[in-house]
């Protein structure tokens, strides 16, 4: 039993100290969006009639995967998994059975929100 306690213990140490390194950069669009936003003012200044192209934040089939796999497999991380989250984070969210279920319903709003990638 002191065995798999101490297991136990070196393996959370140890995927602690690892999980800082692991986690992804994103890179924003701003650059993007305020050159439209300029490019659709100034077309509104010159009277020109401009169709709005930017996607009002529609579900794409990424988004829908990982509602499914929240839903259907939540209770063992798959939609952690398919998001290539930290490991240590994944495995701790199953032992703790999502936080108690507090964590999986953070996050389903991030994933409904389109913040979870």
């Amino acid at each position: 039993m002191k065995k798999v306690l101490f297991s136990l213990l070196a393996m959370l140490v140890i995927g602690a100290g690892t999980v800082e390194a692991s986690f992804p950069v994103k890179k924003s669009n701003k650059e993007q969006t305020v050159e439209a936003t300029v490019d659709a003012d100034l077309a509104l200044v010159q009277g020109e009639v401009v169709a709005d192209t930017s996607d009002a934040g529609g579900f794409d089939s990424d988004d829908w995967i990982l509602l499914a796999l929240w839903f259907f497999l939540g209770g063992f991380a798959a939609h952690r998994w398919y998001a290539k989250k930290p490991v240590g984070w994944n495995l701790l969210f199953i032992l703790t059975l999502g936080g108690l279920g507090i964590w999986a319903i953070v996050d389903l709003i991030q994933i409904l929100t389109q913040d979870f990638m």
